[in-house]
């Protein structure tokens, strides 16, 4: 039996650009190895979601500077509220472009891959809501 490190119950771990979903710990579904490559749903507004990912890492920041300034505990959960916020429109929206982009390729394509996607987006709109 190894011992590894884990994080407590209702916390993720956090994933950097280096490493994949499955690499930090969470259930993807699939090997990312056999994952499309390239454009997906989300390429054609890309800059778009960049600008607001920024805009949300932005947010994480001022929560930073606001514990390390002792800012009162309310005001800091308000940023909080509003970081989640940010995050789960961000989310949606993604999402929204998944089922349009690559669920309905696969809907047009037939055959098993419509089941696979169907139960990849069925998985993801599953671990949003356990948020």
């Amino acid at each position: 039996m190894t011992t590894e490190a884990r994080e407590p119950a209702g916390v993720e771990a956090e994933i950097t650009p280096e490493q994949s979903p499955r690499d930090a710990g969470a259930d993807t579904g699939s090997d990312p190895s056999s994952r499309p490559q390239g454009p997906h749903g989300y390429s054609h507004d890309k800059e778009s979601h960049l600008k607001r990912l920024r805009r949300i890492e932005g947010q994480i920041r001022g929560l930073q500077r606001m514990v390390e300034e002792d800012v009162y505990c309310i005001d800091i959960l308000t940023q909080v509220s509003a970081s989640t916020k940010g995050l789960q429109s961000f989310a949606l929206q993604l999402l929204e472009e998944h089922l349009r982009h690559c669920v309905a390729a696969a809907a047009v394509g037939g055959g098993p891959e419509i089941d696979e996607k169907v139960a990849e987006a069925t998985a993801a709109i599953a671990r949003l809501l356990r948020t």
